[in-house]
């Protein structure tokens, strides 16, 4: 079994004490928001974490296209693949925030319209994969979406919404979180969350890789 790398033993104790506070831990009191604020816990830190797993994926689709490796395209579609998972946990995390908070799971929100439509773009990724039976091809294809389409997901969920009102928290007459507040509450949690968040991300995209590795091996050598 191989020894555990020292990342890995980080993310334990920060998972623990993330998931303690987000459930336990004292918040602000805020108007409409109320416990709900615990969320913040989750929801955000989980679409972090799938930014930085798209951004390997990207990183190692251009390795794949300058080397031709192909261990590097298994890793950028892994990273893909775990990236889609923390994606549509945000999602379904902010739809439930989202009913208690606004009334109702979906409410055609710039930011949640953008996401959904940076989550298809994604899922053409995997149709795009599964329509390709020649390994290479599907490599040296896929590389090329996954460039495009972080370079499109960016500015559609960070860029595009800001330019219309927002349910989101501190837009539209929506209360934003209180300076002193996030400081004194939030932030000790909330950046721990997002480093915990994606460290458990890169965790299990590296179990997936290792999974897809060794099949691969088992069938090229018999």
């Amino acid at each position: 079994m191989p020894p555990l790398k020292w990342w890995k033993w980080i993310t334990i104790p920060l998972m623990v004490y993330v998931v303690y506070m987000g459930l336990m831990g004292k918040v602000p009191r805020l108007p409409i928001l109320n416990e709900t604020v615990r969320n913040l816990y989750f929801h955000v830190p989980m679409w972090f974490g799938m930014i930085f797993l798209f951004g390997a994926s990207v990183w190692f689709s251009i390795q794949y296209l300058r080397t031709g490796n192909i261990e590097h395209d298994v890793k950028a579609a892994s990273y893909v693949d775990i990236g889609i998972v923390f994606g549509i946990l945000g999602l379904l995390t902010g739809m439930l925030w989202a009913k208690f908070t606004w009334g109702e799971y979906w409410s055609n929100d710039p930011k949640q319209n953008a996401s959904a439509i940076g989550m298809m773009i994604y899922f053409g990724y995997l149709l795009l994969r599964g329509s390709l039976s020649s390994d290479r091809d599907k490599a040296r294809i896929s590389s090329v979406y996954s460039i495009f389409a972080f370079a499109i997901l960016i500015p559609l969920i960070y860029v595009l919404p800001r330019f219309t009102d927002s349910l989101h928290p501190g837009n539209g007459g929506n209360p934003g979180f209180n300076p002193y507040d996030q400081a004194r509450y939030m932030r000790p949690v909330f950046y721990p969350a997002v480093l915990g968040w994606t460290l458990t991300g890169f965790w299990i995209g590296d179990l997936i890789i290792r999974y897809k590795l060794i099949v691969k091996n088992r069938i090229e050598n018999g």
